[in-house]
């Protein structure tokens, strides 16, 4: 998810194992299957008076992300670099084109395409 469809998340608009998103970047809605791991993390949040899941502003977030890369000691690392690690990881998952575009919301192959990183030695193994 975007950074923005993730902060404006609402506990109302998760049902079962998935987080319908009303309001994103290409104004279409959408929603995202949650993996088990998510859900019980989800689980142990605190539920907030204004129905937000993350109850925090876009600065703190970039802010303690940053903190937490530099204890980490990971140089250039942005959060939206997080959305392209995980797509590919969803293919990795071996979801197909279509199942991918849907939990991700990309529109276009080409778009799609801009934001998979497959590694050779993964993709070598696949090859056996």
């Amino acid at each position: 998810m975007r950074m923005g469809e993730i902060l404006s998340l609402r506990w109302e608009n998760i049902n079962g194992n998935v987080a319908h998103l009303p309001d994103t970047k290409t104004n279409d809605p959408r929603d995202v299957p949650l993996s088990s791991r998510s859900l019980a993390i989800l689980k142990e949040l605190p539920k907030t008076i204004d129905g937000r899941v993350f109850p925090i502003t876009q600065d703190s977030l970039e802010y303690h992300f940053r903190r937490a890369v530099k204890k980490a000691e990971i140089e250039n690392l942005k959060f939206h670099d997080i959305r392209h690690e995980a797509t590919s990881r969803l293919f990795e998952l071996n979801l197909s084109t279509f199942e991918v575009a849907s939990i991700t919301g990309h529109k276009t192959l080409e778009m799609l395409k801009r934001y998979t990183h497959f590694e050779a030695t993964k993709l070598a193994d696949k090859l056996g």
